[in-house]
């Protein structure tokens, strides 16, 4: 796991082909806004987020993020745990995010 800084994580996954973008928040949080092609899986789900985390390709590069960055990094944890080794954390969350967003 990766802690990247909002412009390191924006110009990571501009230059990544083999980028996913992972939501981890609450559907509530998401309704307020989020990053363009962001698939969401809420981590409060439990079980269930682990469930539909192990069903994803442990290939890709996952950017991860949550509303300040505490949540998207213990999701982090929880992948690299089950062998996705490529997951980046942006620090700071949603609520510093400058980039490219859907309000």
């Amino acid at each position: 796991m990766a802690n990247l800084s909002q412009e390191e994580w924006a110009e990571q996954l501009e230059n990544d082909d083999n980028a996913f973008i992972l939501d981890v928040r609450t559907p509530l949080e998401v309704e307020e806004g989020y990053i363009p092609g962001a698939v969401n899986i809420d981590i409060y789900l439990g079980q269930e987020f682990l469930m539909e985390l192990e069903k994803l390709d442990k290939s890709k590069n996952y950017y991860v993020y949550c509303r300040s960055g505490n949540r998207s990094g213990q999701a982090c944890a929880i992948m690299n745990s089950i062998g996705i080794e490529n997951a980046y954390n942006l620090e700071g969350g949603f609520m510093n995010w400058d980039g490219d967003r859907v309000d």
